[in-house]
C-alpha cells in the first residue's frame, strides 16, 4: 500500500528489498514462470512470491509463454454430447473420423477452439517423408498455435492449394503455408499465381506454365490435406480481406452459391454454380482434392453449416473438425 492507503500501482518501485524482474522478460524468466506454474502447480500468488514480483505480471508472463510456443496446451474436449455427434457424422457423411469440439459460449472463440483441434489432427498424422498439403483461413492460422511439437521429424514438404495475394498480410495461402512449413521444419511449395485472375483464359494459360504445372503434380502427391470452408457472410475471408469484392456476394448467393473450398464456390449439393468468379481462381481442384487419401476439414459454428455440408458432398474427406454447435446442424 501506498503511504495514502492506496495499493501501489504498476510501474511503482517494489517494497525494499525484493527486487522485481524486467517488466518484459528473457525467454529464460518465460521458462521459470511456466514450470513452476505447470509442472510444479503453483499458482499466479506463489509464483510472484518466490521470484519478487506481482500477480499481474506472472499471468502477463504466462500468456507471453503460450504466444510465443513455450507452452503448448493439447486439449481433448471429449464430451458425451461431442462423442455421440462424431459417431453421426461419421455415419451420415461416410467419414472415416470426425472430431467435436466444445461449443464455445462466446462464437468469437470457435475460430481458436477449431484450429487448436485441427493442429492437434495434422500433428498427429504428420510422420517422417509426409507431404501437406494446407488451405488457409482463420481457422488454419490457429491450428499453428497447435502444429510442430518436440517430435523430430524429416523429409517433410508443405504445399499451398491456393494462389497468392497481392498483400502480405496476417493470414494469406503463403504465410499460413510458410509458417506451417517453419514449424514442422519442412520445405515449402507456394502457388506463385495470383489466387484471383481476370478470366478463364488467364487461368488456364497460368496453368500451363511448367513450374505451376510441376506444382500442381506435387499437390496430387501430398499424403495429408488440410482445409478450411468459407461461407457468404461478410466476415468470410474471402470478403472480408478483400480477395472478391463485397458486391459479388449478392450474385453469388442469386447462382446458389452457401460457402467455398479453397475458393471455389459450391452450392447446397456440394455442386459448383455456375459464376464467373469459380473460373477465375487459381488453386487445386476440388475433385483432384476429393481423390486424395487423407483429407480433413475443419471449420465451425452454426453460420458455417451449410457450407461445411457442401464441402463434405463435394469433397467426401476422410476427416470433419468442427464444434458441436455445426455437427448439431449437419446431423439435424
Amino acid at each position: 500500500m501506498s503511504a495514502k492507503g492506496r495499493p501501489e500501482r504498476e510501474g511503482r518501485p517494489e517494497r525494499e528489498g525484493r527486487r522485481a524482474p524486467p517488466a518484459v522478460p528473457d525467454a529464460e524468466a518465460i521458462v521459470r514462470v511456466a514450470w513452476l506454474y505447470y509442472h510444479e502447480g503453483l499458482m499466479q500468488d506463489a509464483i510472484a512470491r518466490r521470484i519478487g514480483t506481482n500477480r499481474a505480471r506472472v499471468i502477463a508472463w504466462l500468456a507471453a509463454a503460450r504466444d510465443l510456443g513455450v507452452v503448448r496446451v493439447h486439449l481433448a474436449p471429449r464430451t458425451t454430447r461431442g462423442n455421440a455427434l462424431e459417431q453421426a457424422l461419421v455415419a451420415r457423411y461416410g467419414l472415416r473420423t470426425a472430431r467435436v469440439t466444445p461449443a464455445a459460449i462466446d462464437p468469437t472463440a470457435t475460430v481458436a477452439l477449431v484450429g487448436h483441434a485441427a493442429g492437434t489432427w495434422l500433428d498427429e498424422h504428420v510422420r517422417d517423408g509426409t507431404s501437406v498439403g494446407i488451405g488457409w483461413g482463420r481457422t488454419l492460422e490457429m491450428s499453428l498455435k497447435a502444429v510442430g511439437d518436440d517430435v523430430t521429424r524429416t523429409r517433410l514438404s508443405v504445399v499451398s492449394l491456393l494462389g497468392s495475394l497481392p498483400y502480405s498480410g496476417a493470414v494469406t495461402p503463403a504465410t499460413v503455408a510458410r509458417r506451417m512449413a517453419d514449424l514442422l521444419a519442412a520445405d515449402c511449395y507456394q502457388l506463385t499465381a495470383p489466387l484471383l485472375v481476370s478470366d478463364a483464359a488467364m487461368r488456364a494459360a497460368l496453368w500451363r506454365e511448367p513450374a505451376l504445372a510441376d506444382l500442381r503434380e506435387r499437390a496430387c502427391r501430398v499424403d495429408v490435406a488440410l482445409v478450411s470452408v468459407g461461407d457468404l457472410g461478410r466476415d468470410a475471408t474471402l470478403f472480408h480481406d478483400g480477395v472478391i469484392p463485397a458486391a459479388e456476394r449478392a450474385s453469388l448467393a442469386a447462382a446458389g452459391a452457401v460457402g467455398d473450398v479453397l475458393g471455389q464456390f459450391l452450392d447446397t449439393n456440394g455442386q459448383r454454380v455456375d459464376h464467373p468468379i469459380n473460373r477465375r481462381i487459381v488453386a487445386f481442384d476440388l475433385e483432384a482434392l476429393r481423390d486424395l487419401p487423407n483429407v480433413a476439414i475443419a471449420s465451425g459454428g452454426v453460420r458455417k453449416a451449410a457450407a461445411l455440408r457442401a464441402a463434405l458432398l463435394a469433397i467426401r474427406p476422410a476427416t470433419l473438425i468442427t464444434d458441436e454447435a455445426a455437427a448439431a446442424r449437419l446431423v439435424a
